[in-house]
């Protein structure tokens, strides 16, 4: 896939590519031999590249993709960890949650393989999802020492209502992809190697259409929610900085680095 030149942040591992056709632009989250795991330099390419396709009138669509096995395992927790503790100002993360719960033009997903953490909550932020039929969605946060993120406590029980939604963030416990169609998660289930073809054909067919009132559409959608989104993030990222230099957080970045499992039987 051709991209634009990119970035002085993002030229030396080409993490996030992007891609501009036909005003629909493409990120595409390139770190396959890490599983797509977010690190701070891809969310700050993520959030940038959102706050500059706000004011290009030639973008008027936004596409999310990953590789048709992997979506993105989350957060690269060693590099989230010492991101979070070392950077001062918002880190990286919260700009892009920002940047996509406030996006005005339509915003789509193509998702295939795992999609965890981040991977499933950045969804309820996008218009239009696509799965491939081996999508697998998870909300690990309780596992991890962590609390949900991306307004995920207030988003996901509205769309699919409290007794589901903790299930989802309590257990923590993968969902596949005709659960997520059944709660109102995704649109539309297609074999993993069509995913991201349909999401472009999607996305063109809404770049065709008035992009003023797609915008105001969406907007009339969200209606006064996103106020309410944005002080929920940050009354997650609150909570999610506290857990995150917590014993329980340190036990479960250590367990993965040593591939064991979690012990957090002394934890309280």
């Amino acid at each position: 896939m051709a991209t634009n030149p990119p970035s002085a942040e993002s030229a030396s591992c080409n993490e996030v590519l992007q891609h501009r056709e036909a005003g629909v632009l493409t990120l595409t989250l390139n770190r396959p031999d890490k599983k797509n795991a977010f690190t701070q330099a891809m969310y700050g390419m993520l959030a940038d590249a959102l706050a500059a396709a706000a004011q290009e009138r030639e973008v008027r669509v936004v596409v999310f993709q990953g590789h048709e096995s992997i979506f993105s395992a989350g957060n690269d927790m060693a590099d989230f960890q010492q991101g979070m503790a070392t950077q001062g100002g918002e880190p990286p993360v919260f700009r892009f949650l920002k940047a996509l719960a406030t996006f005005p033009k339509p915003v789509l997903a193509a998702v295939c393989g795992p999609a965890v953490g981040i991977g499933t909550t950045m969804l309820l932020h996008c218009d239009l999802v696509i799965a491939g039929d081996n999508a697998a969605f998870s909300l690990p946060f309780v596992n991890l020492g962590l609390c949900p993120e991306a307004g995920s406590s207030l988003l996901l029980p509205q769309l699919v209502g409290h007794l589901r939604a903790s299930e989802a963030l309590l257990l923590g416990e993968p969902f596949f992809a005709e659960a997520a169609q059944d709660i109102g998660l995704v649109n539309r289930i297609v074999p993993p190697g069509e995913a991201n073809s349909y999401a472009q054909a999607q996305a063109r067919r809404l770049a065709a259409k008035p992009s003023a009132a797609l915008m105001a559409t969406k907007r009339l959608l969200k209606g006064a929610q996103q106020a309410q989104v944005l002080a929920r993030i940050d009354e997650e990222a609150q909570a999610f900085a506290e857990l995150l230099r917590g014993p329980a957080a340190r036990e479960a970045v250590a367990a993965f680095l040593e591939k064991r499992l979690p012990d957090f039987s002394k934890i309280h």
